[in-house]
């Protein structure tokens, strides 16, 4: 039996060691990788910008992040998804678009860096209302930080809802306006996503698949467990650019390990069933046709979280000062990753001859 019991602790411990061994090569490796991207991230040009840090936004220390080539060119603010769905870590894949922008990063309250320094208790404060006046504050304090008139909103997913409700408050504050992945009527989105999913799933043998949409039912739902079990299912069967779209989170350099597990947390865990049902049970005709600026909505042909068609079928009752719906074929959801290239060039070409700074705001 003691030979036994010996034979078995070195077997554990000999597991132990290997597993040591393991992760430390991998924090190695890791630590190896961080270094190549921060070295491709380093801004040298005499007139660019690099900066992040903790904010006073909505009575919270809330994280921004400006990098740039430039600070002469316009300022895009990006508004991510989720709610919790920081771009910090797709900081590589849009670093072209710092040629042309300053581009701001933002992670929204819930999420991130805001998350850590703010702890969960802050997800009972997330509301669309609270959340649109946080970014009318993130924006005038970029217009005061960086001596800009007036900047560029980006919005994605849940951050497009935020982000028209932004522009209407606020028009004066922003150039433009570019929504992706843009939210429109979502009780009809949905009821659309469930059906394709569920088609979809049934036409895949995953028996697994179907019956889990079918307990939870069609929209709306109930609880978030039945809203988390509907965007994973949809998650499988969306098109072949989402899925493939580029990563990036394990190796950004501005993202410690906790970073990346506050991240998952805040897209994860923190929301709660209060803002998904206000996200979901948006229709943004509500708020009226007309809009002070330029509107341009960049969408992927083959989103099924934000239909295409009922975007455009939301573009088409808008009434603004100009106004462009660009189609991305073959893209989905997560265009902005997907066809980052192809995307800053439409931003170029149709969005950044609006961005002209006339003179800079007071002190």
């Amino acid at each position: 039996m003691r030979t036994l019991l010996k034979v078995i602790k070195i077997f554990l411990l000999s597991l132990l060691a290997i597993l040591l061994l393991l992760v430390g090569a991998g924090l190695l490796f890791r630590a190896h990788r961080q270094h190549q991207v921060a070295q491709a991230l380093a801004i040298h040009a005499p007139n660019g910008i690099d900066e992040a840090m903790y904010v006073r936004i909505g009575g919270i220390n809330q994280w921004i992040q400006i990098r740039g080539q430039d600070r002469n060119n316009p300022v895009l603010l990006c508004l991510h998804g989720g709610p919790g769905g920081s771009w910090l870590g797709q900081t590589l894949l849009l670093s072209p678009w710092e040629e042309e922008f300053t581009v701001v990063q933002w992670d929204q309250r819930g999420t991130d860096k805001t998350l850590e320094t703010t702890g969960a208790s802050v997800a009972d404060t997330m509301s669309v209302a609270r959340m649109t006046q946080d970014g009318i504050e993130v924006s005038e304090f970029l217009r005061r930080h960086l001596h800009k008139e007036k900047i560029l909103l980006l919005g994605f997913s849940w951050g497009s809802l935020l982000g028209v409700h932004m522009v209407k408050e606020r028009p004066d504050l922003f150039f433009a306006y570019i929504g992706t992945g843009q939210i429109s009527n979502m009780p009809k989105g949905m009821a659309v996503s469930y059906a394709y999913a569920l088609e979809k799933a049934r036409a895949a043998g995953d028996t697994k698949a179907v019956q889990l949409l079918q307990s939870i039912g069609p929209p709306p739902f109930d609880g978030i467990r039945k809203i988390g079990a509907y965007f994973q299912t949809l998650g499988k069967y969306e098109c072949e650019s989402d899925r493939d779209a580029p990563g990036g989170v394990l190796f950004a350099p501005n993202l410690s390990l906790w970073d990346i597990f506050n991240l998952f947390r805040g897209f994860m865990q923190v929301p709660t069933f209060r803002i998904y049902n206000e996200m979901l049970s948006a229709n943004l005709s509500s708020l009226g046709p007309d809009f002070q600026i330029p509107i341009f909505f960049f969408q992927g042909a083959l989103d099924e979280r934000a239909p295409a068609p009922l975007a455009k079928e939301y573009f088409d009752t808008i009434q603004a000062p100009h106004k462009e719906f660009v189609l991305f074929e073959g893209a989905g959801h997560f265009v902005a990753w997907s066809m980052s290239n192809k995307f800053l060039h439409e931003l170029v070409a149709r969005v950044r001859p609006f961005a002209v700074q006339s003179s800079p705001p007071g002190p």
